[in-house]
């Protein structure tokens, strides 16, 4: 495929209340997007199953690649005491990998009783996110930074289907160091008496790849990133996103 084509979000006049069905997620696409040319485009492979629509490519050499981890671990500053905490059920466990964020000013991002002030960005963080953009079509103003030391590092089955997120503009998730294993799992496949027979996606994030899950892929699918104990070696993870100002939880004090 010579053409690579992309949809590009526009301002629309549907307020951001209203995206809580799927007929005006559709009818907000249709209204507020152009079809143009990546700028740099790149060769995707597309990932697909039942509701879960993915693409994913090599984004960085291995030489540049290589730079950027190495001058994310100069730059990247991690969350400690309990921001280095998740709450579930009521409990407090520490987070078994570090997490930072950063983006504009003023953004947060909740999940899992955590409350996320994102820091200004970094130059290699700034030079990576427009990559992505040049890649994608889609601009992006908040990452989420997850290191894993090496292979007992792992993060479990969730979805990133935050209210703050917008619904236009799919998660892009950048990997890297260390391939690891990335795993999709359909939510009615999991638990249940009305458990379906749905075999999950397996993928192996290579160093300097790009994956885009795009919508509605965190609807239906959870996904995760298991214990690996042959893996020695660290890995970066950095996922774009674009958050909604004023869908943001309000009233929340940040120490």
């Amino acid at each position: 495929m010579d053409k690579f084509v992309t949809r590009h979000r526009k301002r629309s006049a549907v307020e951001a209340d209203e995206w809580e069905t799927e007929e005006t997620f559709k009818k907000y696409k249709e209204e507020c997007e152009v079809e143009e040319e990546f700028s740099h485009p790149i060769p995707w492979q597309k990932i697909e199953a039942d509701g879960l629509d993915c693409d994913y490519s090599l984004l960085f050499d291995k030489e540049e690649a290589d730079q950027l981890f190495n001058q994310l671990e100069e730059e990247v500053e991690y969350f400690t005491g309990d921001q280095a905490k998740l709450q579930v059920y009521g409990k407090s466990y520490s987070v078994p990998r570090k997490q930072a964020t950063y983006g504009d000013e003023g953004l947060m991002y909740s999940f899992s009783g955590v409350h996320l002030l994102a820091k200004p960005w970094t130059p290699t963080l700034e030079r990576i996110r427009d990559a992505v953009t040049r890649a994608t079509g889609h601009s992006f103003n908040f990452v989420l930074i997850n290191r894993y030391n090496d292979g007992h590092d792992h993060i479990g089955e969730h979805r990133d289907d935050e209210r703050e997120l917008d619904p236009a503009c799919p998660i892009a998730s950048v990997s890297l160091g260390a391939a690891r294993d990335f795993i999709f799992r359909h939510k009615d496949a999991r638990t249940g008496s009305s458990k379906r027979q749905i075999e999950p996606v397996k993928l192996e994030l290579a160093h300097g790849s790009l994956l885009l899950m795009n919508y509605p892929t965190n609807t239906y699918w959870y996904h995760s990133l298991p214990v690996r104990k042959k893996v020695k070696m660290p890995r970066i993870n950095l996922t774009f996103r674009r958050i909604v100002k004023n869908r943001q939880k309000t009233g929340i004090k940040i120490e």
